[in-house]
C-alpha cells in the first residue's frame, strides 16, 4: 500500500456527503519504521506512544489548504536503535480507528537516549481558483 487516507477517514467525509455527521476527534501521530500497510500496524516503532496533535486554522498556500501542526516529540528508544521513515494519525491515544498515514520528509534513525521532533502538515489540495 501506498500511504494516504483510511478507508474509514474517507468514508466519513463522503457520508457528509449524504447528510451523516462527521465526529470531530482528537488526532494522535504514530510512529513507524516503514509503510504503516492499509490497517497503520505494519512496521510499527519500538516507540509505541501516539502523540495528540494540536492544529492550528486553516491557510491559503498556492491552491491548497493546510493546517499545521504544532511540534511533537518522542523520546522512549528502550529497544536499541531503528530507522523511523513513515508515522500514523489515529482518532484516539489507544485502540481506536487508523486515519491515514504519511512518509516523514526524510528518515531518521534513533537510539537510545534520543529525541525526535515532527511537525504534521495536513493539506487539502485543489482549490477552484
Amino acid at each position: 500500500m501506498t500511504t494516504g487516507l483510511s478507508t474509514t477517514y474517507a468514508d466519513s467525509v463522503l457520508n457528509v456527503r449524504r447528510a451523516t455527521n462527521f465526529t470531530a476527534y482528537t488526532a494522535h501521530a504514530k510512529l513507524h519504521t516503514g509503510d504503516p500497510g492499509a490497517a497503520g500496524t505494519s512496521n510499527a516503532s519500538a516507540e509505541t506512544t501516539r502523540k495528540a496533535l494540536t492544529f492550528a486554522a486553516p491557510s491559503t498556500v498556492s491552491t491548497n489548504r493546510s493546517s499545521t501542526a504544532t511540534a511533537v516529540s518522542w523520546t522512549s528508544w528502550s529497544a536499541g536503535s531503528e530507522t523511523i521513515s513513515h508515522i500514523s494519525e489515529w482518532d484516539a491515544s489507544s485502540s481506536g480507528n487508523f486515519m491515514s498515514s504519511g512518509a516523514l520528509a526524510s528518515s531518521k534513525a534513533v537510539a537510545n537516549g534520543d529525541t525526535l521532533t515532527v511537525t504534521v502538515t495536513a493539506t487539502q489540495g485543489g482549490l477552484a481558483a
